[in-house]
């Protein structure tokens, strides 16, 4: 049994012969960029990049076997040179009648022929399968049907926050009104809530909880992950962790503190400040609905699944006075981040950084740090230690 590093939800942003997935990700996006600083940089061990269904990124993959740079493992995954191992993933947006709005789902699937079929099966429910995040013209239950007859998984996405997600809508909608709860494998949380805020929805009982980057940078890459317990890196472990078999499991969820997110308080559209009143005091009268207050409109009581530590994490690009320059003088001697951020002293840190930031680090693994909330798309600040 072996500890893996891993985040399950990274975008491309851009393929090899520069054409746009991610419209919105990073031109630095690229697959080899992205399994580079996933490795050397991160310290990660698995990753699911999740737009693997687009043609061209599949003929990359296939590039990168056939050249020797990368292997496809029997139990399902691309083994890269540096044993980095990538999940082939696809995110897909059902919009059917059964759903109030938009909602993002992860898709994963264990092999590259596999993925081909399912890019194929995309091609004629979709306007354009070579961009990321594309709306499917078929029922999220069809769709869920498909991925179990490839042998895949099915993992809707950042499941609170308000744009695209099974809960985010202001309406009392359930997740089994859109799916077939027996067909999912397990839910991804998003960066506004953590296991204590989810586990209030009664429907989400027994499902694994996920925290994934969703990152659209590189350096967005593991801003949350989890650490699991695993026989080797695989599809095939990673599906007997979610269902904790053969001693595989989540060790723990490594998320945002939620105040950290995007979406946590309901807050004004135009200037961020909480609401306060029907009218905010800039005078605009659209809030954006808090992922807290949110959960609380859903929330009843039920039993409860015993569920790995929810551990608040802050990535080392939030916190105060830590600059790219010092970051990277920390990777210069340290490696990874993961190495960072789990496996060096304080007294360590201070060889490298001046004792504020050496503190400051140390702090926010300790949970330390105060925290401005955030909202209406704006993420929460680190402010300073807790008195």
């Amino acid at each position: 049994m072996q500890k893996a590093f891993v985040d399950l939800h990274i975008h491309i942003g851009r393929t090899k012969t520069g054409k746009a997935v991610k419209i919105t990700g990073s031109k630095t996006l690229t697959l080899q960029n992205i399994v580079d600083f996933a490795s050397s940089i991160k310290g990660l061990h698995m990753i699911g990049v999740i737009d693997c269904h687009v043609p061209e990124v599949i003929s990359e993959l296939e590039e990168t076997i056939q050249n020797g740079v990368a292997t496809e493992h029997q139990d399902g995954g691309i083994v890269f040179a540096n044993s980095l191992v990538l999940l082939l993933g696809s995110e897909i947006e059902v919009y059917d009648e059964h759903s109030s709005g938009p909602i993002h789902v992860l898709v994963y699937l264990p092999t590259l022929k596999k993925m081909k079929q399912f890019s194929e099966w995309l091609a004629p429910r979709m306007k354009n399968r070579t961009l990321s995040s594309q709306r499917i013209y078929e029922s999220g239950i069809v769709l869920q049907e498909k991925v179990k007859a490839l042998q895949g998984l099915f993992i809707p996405a950042h499941v609170f926050t308000p744009f695209k997600s099974v809960y985010g809508k202001g309406v009392k909608q359930k997740m089994s009104e859109v799916f077939r709860l027996d067909l999912i494998d397990a839910v991804e949380l998003g960066l506004s809530s953590d296991t204590s805020m989810a586990e209030e929805i009664n429907e989400l009982s027994y499902f694994p909880f996920l925290t994934n980057s969703d990152a659209h940078s590189l350096e967005k890459i593991a801003r949350e992950y989890q650490v699991m317990a695993m026989n080797d890196y695989s599809f095939k472990d990673l599906h007997n962790v979610l269902q904790e078999k053969e001693g595989c499991h989540i060790i723990a969820n490594y998320g945002l503190n939620p105040k950290l997110g995007k979406y946590y308080k309901t807050s004004c559209a135009k200037c961020y400040k909480q609401k306060s009143a029907d009218v905010c005091q800039c005078g605009h009268r659209q809030f954006i609905k808090g992922v807290s207050e949110r959960i609380q409109e859903l929330k009843g009581e039920g039993n409860r699944k015993q569920r790995p530590p929810y551990i608040h994490q802050i990535p080392l690009e939030f916190i105060p006075k830590l600059g790219p320059k010092t970051l990277q003088a920390l990777r210069d001697h340290f490696k990874t981040d993961m190495d960072i951020i789990h496996h060096v002293s304080k007294q360590q840190l201070q060889t490298v950084v001046k004792d504020d930031i050496a503190t400051l680090i140390d702090q926010a693994r300790l949970g330390k740090l105060l925290v401005e909330e955030g909202g209406a798309g704006r993420y929460g600040k680190v402010k300073r230690e807790e008195a």
